[in-house]
């Protein structure tokens, strides 16, 4: 298995074997079950439905009772499908856990919901420069400044950079190496930081771009 639903618990330090202090991302990583199979010839595609979380029945519809009822699964809150190219050793109801997905050293990218900042001005959103402060610009320090439309077109362009929603969008942390691993505790340490808040549920799988970790960071 080259992926796992996780769930961010924060930061913290680790000292490697020379002492040194290692900032890293805690995840608690699984254990997770393979709730379906998907095949080419059924769906167009071969994938595998991992579940992770569990909750009261109360929490979870009809339907979705129904789906992990069928292999016999407990509770699961949320759902998430890695694709596969190659043969799948996994069958429906497969316990999955942290130590079979990855050990220390793997690259790995972590995909999460980044922190919702609200709505926000264009010098925090864009990092504009905004306006001088002479010439009694007391109102204008923070502001956008001109758009730039004039006569042609006469209107503002689509994607123009101004104020808006900040954060709360799907971002994937590439290229991150994992730290330590405990399959004990079901602890996943990565190296850095990682998208979302502390208790939000991220996405971990074996990075796509395999490329030599940076010097001191094996």
């Amino acid at each position: 298995m080259n992926g796992l639903i996780g769930r961010k618990l924060g930061m913290a330090q680790i000292f490697d074997d020379a002492g040194v202090s290692i900032q890293v991302t805690l995840i608690e990583a699984g254990p997770c079950y393979v709730t379906q199979l998907k095949a080419p010839d059924k769906d167009g595609y071969q994938a595998v439905q991992l579940g992770f979380g569990e909750v009261k029945t109360k929490r979870l519809t009809s339907g979705q009772r129904g789906h992990l009822k069928a292999n016999e699964l407990p509770n699961l809150s949320v759902l998430r499908e890695l694709r596969f190219k190659g043969d799948v050793n996994y069958a429906a109801g497969d316990k999955v856990t942290v130590a079979q997905a990855f050990k220390h050293g793997d690259l790995v990218d972590v995909v999460g919901v980044s922190k919702g900042r609200g709505f926000q001005g264009a010098i925090k959103r864009h990092g504009f420069h905004g306006g001088p402060v002479s010439h009694g610009q007391s109102d204008r320090r923070r502001a956008p400044g001109s758009l730039g439309a004039g006569t042609t077109p006469g209107r503002v362009p689509k994607g123009t950079r101004m104020a808006g929603r900040m954060g709360n969008q799907r971002v994937t942390a590439q290229h991150l190496v994992v730290a330590l691993v405990d399959d004990a505790r079901n602890l996943l340490a990565i190296r850095g930081a990682v998208p979302g808040p502390t208790g939000a549920v991220v996405f971990v799988r074996v990075a796509r771009k395999q490329k030599n970790p940076v010097a001191g960071k094996e």
